[in-house]
């Protein structure tokens, strides 16, 4: 109902009203007027109090929409807008956290790209320089084929940072799916280190492989054995050749743990607190490698709600150890 439709009735209310008291006393149709008088004030009165914090509701609503950060609404506590300044309170809180969140990413991934591109820099380097001197006719055959073979392991090393790059930045967006089921620590370090076997070979490294009984957690088989094999490939390239690499796997009721366990020199104990960090290269141990693959295998480990911890190991050489803790399903309820 409009302003001046909501007076007129009230008016003719109003002389109705006056009218009839008329009849009986004129100082009762008097009190009438002037009660009525009164009331239409104090309804006019508070309607336009809510218009007012209507309108400035709207213009809180249309600050937050042109981007400012600072509103409150604790002025609209009571009456019925203190239950939608509630709400849209509630939905001002969410979009400012979901653009942090948004911002946060979009720094992730600028992050992500430029480290990607810093440590794809110095390998395309090396491989635009090696193709410059295969250019030469006449290169000899036995230099040739070593170019060839640098150009493979160069290449070979750009596809895997690409591909753990991917696979790590689709686990942190949780766009990978973990299957949880029943995973065999033989079947899962049997395919890990075949994968590995030819470069352990070449270095004159032996993998052993030791199992306490028939260890297996609930898991995800594919996921988990990408992790093993940059602990893996980790662990040959930081022993020398002769030494050995020591795949260890038990389990209990509580736990299942594997452990890998190399004879190199081991980690500087000032590098333990970041050995998994991304990109973390600030020692020996770390200077030849991408700084990714460990990292990769924390993400994936701790992912499935398990631990990945490094230690070193006496006499020498460096100790990591995955630790799956038992899910136990509830008892169904009679």
């Amino acid at each position: 109902m409009s302003k001046r439709n909501r007076r007129l009735f009230h008016g003719l209310l109003t002389v109705a009203a006056a009218v009839f008291c008329g009849f009986f006393s004129l100082p009762c149709a008097a009190m009438v007027i002037a009660l009525s008088a009164l009331l239409l004030a104090l309804y006019e009165g508070l309607l336009e109090k809510r218009q007012r914090i209507a309108e400035r509701l709207c213009d809180d609503v249309d600050r937050i929409l042109r981007g400012e950060d600072v509103i409150r609404f604790d002025e609209y506590k009571e009456g019925e807008l203190s239950v939608l300044a509630a709400e849209i309170h509630k939905m001002t809180i969410r979009l400012r956290e979901q653009n942090a969140a948004l911002l946060n990413e979009k720094q992730f991934a600028k992050e992500a790209l430029e480290d990607i591109s810093h440590q794809l820099r110095t390998p395309l380097t090396s491989v635009m320089m090696i193709l410059d001197l295969m250019r030469a006719p006449s290169l000899p055959g036995e230099s040739r084929r070593e170019y060839l073979r640098e150009l493979f392991e160069l290449v070979s090393r750009m596809k895997w940072l690409i591909e753990t790059m991917l696979s790590l930045s689709r686990i942190e967006a949780g766009a990978v799916r973990f299957a949880s089921e029943p995973v065999s620590c033989r079947e899962l370090i049997e395919q890990s280190v075949d994968t590995v076997s030819v470069t352990a070979e070449l270095k004159g490294v032996e993998i052993r492989t030791v199992l306490e009984d028939e260890p297996s957690f609930v898991g995800d088989l594919r996921y988990t054995s990408e992790a093993l094999i940059n602990l893996l490939k980790n662990a040959v390239e930081h022993t020398p050749e002769g030494g050995t690499v020591t795949v260890h796997a038990k389990g209990n009721a509580v736990s299942t743990s594997i452990s890998i366990a190399d004879t190199g020199e081991g980690i500087p104990e000032e590098e333990l607190p970041h050995i998994f960090e991304r990109f973390y290269r600030s020692s020996e141990y770390t200077k030849n490698g991408f700084g990714i693959g460990l990292a990769f295998a924390k993400k994936v480990v701790s992912t499935q709600d398990g631990n990945l911890k490094a230690a070193n190991r006496t006499p020498h050489g460096a100790l990591f150890t995955i630790r799956f803790y038992a899910k136990h399903t509830p008892a169904a309820k009679p």
